[in-house]
């Protein structure tokens, strides 16, 4: 399909029906919003073939008995930053790392099971990373927005 799309107010309540309930069925959004449940499934494939819409699943860490939740900032000396983000990103304990611009060249969120993990993964696994010239870790305290439907169709259409 083309990159001109049009989304209109139906397109978008389907979409925030699925962002309120990511298991309903066509049948149930369409009762919701007074359509047809064939109407529903069209339109989200239309959606979904024009990249528009893309369904996912997101999982709980603490549903999979992650308690500790941290960022850590790294600077990164002789070598480049992309390089050492690239190796650190494949620790399973690293679920984002980003290059960043600022004082820090690599920001990391990371997710532990419990406190005990802490010292193996900064003084064991993280410290044999080849360029790290400096890691300042933070531990999450409390979350106050998590919103992983970062990518509003809006958004999306001003590209």
């Amino acid at each position: 399909m083309s990159d001109d799309f049009p989304v209109d107010d139906m397109d978008m309540a389907i979409v925030e029906q699925l962002r309120l309930n990511g298991r309903a069925t066509n049948q149930q959004i369409a009762d919701k919003l007074e359509l047809t449940a064939a109407t529903v499934s069209a339109r989200i494939r239309r959606m979904e073939k024009a990249d528009k819409l893309r369904v996912v699943a997101v999982s709980d860490f603490a549903a999979h008995g992650f308690n500790v939740l941290m960022e850590v900032a790294i600077e990164v000396d002789g070598r480049p930053a992309s390089e050492v983000a690239q190796e650190l990103a494949e620790f399973p304990e690293v679920f984002a790392a980003h290059l960043v611009t600022g004082r820090y060249d690599i920001d990391m969120l990371v997710a532990l099971h419990d406190f005990d993990d802490l010292a193996d993964l900064l003084l064991e696994k993280f410290s044999q990373v080849r360029g790290i010239r400096s890691m300042v870790p933070a531990i999450v305290v409390d979350v106050i927005k998590y919103k992983f439907d970062v990518a509003p169709i809006e958004a999306r259409e001003a590209l």
